[in-house]
């Protein structure tokens, strides 16, 4: 019955990186059909998400925005975006980060971020954001 269970445990396993690999090759094509500035963006505003929701169990990032509350700067493959927001469980945080893409802007060599405070709703209008 273990090997069996476990068996079938590795079975599952093997689906859901299947599964994220699949996810994974579609986001990365879609990145391939945008500008470079716009690419960059949304790579690291998806490793954000990653990120936090890796690091903060608290956390469940499904939406992130470097552009939210001030423009972000840029510098070559390095975004600085001190603010963004993110989204988790219905409520938007205010978010700084520091994203250095690779030079096709595919992928995120290094990362860094600060969660601040939750942005009230009645602000969320005012910095494009939606529920």
């Amino acid at each position: 019955m273990k090997v069996l269970r476990a068996f079938l445990l590795a079975g599952v396993a093997t689906i859901c990186v299947a599964a994220a690999d699949k996810k994974t090759d579609r986001f990365t094509q879609g990145l391939k059909k945008l500008d470079l500035e716009t690419r960059l963006d949304q790579v690291c505003d998806y490793e954000a998400m990653r990120r936090i929701g890796r690091d903060m169990k608290a956390y469940r990032p499904d939406r992130s925005q470097s552009n939210a509350i001030s423009e972000p700067k840029r510098n070559g493959s390095t975004l600085i975006a001190k603010g963004a927001a993110f989204r988790s469980k219905g409520q938007w945080y205010q978010l700084s980060f520091t994203c250095k893409g690779t030079p096709d802007h595919l992928g995120v060599v290094s990362f860094s971020y600060q969660i601040g405070e939750a942005i009230p709703e009645a602000k969320w209008e005012e910095y494009g954001l939606w529920r």
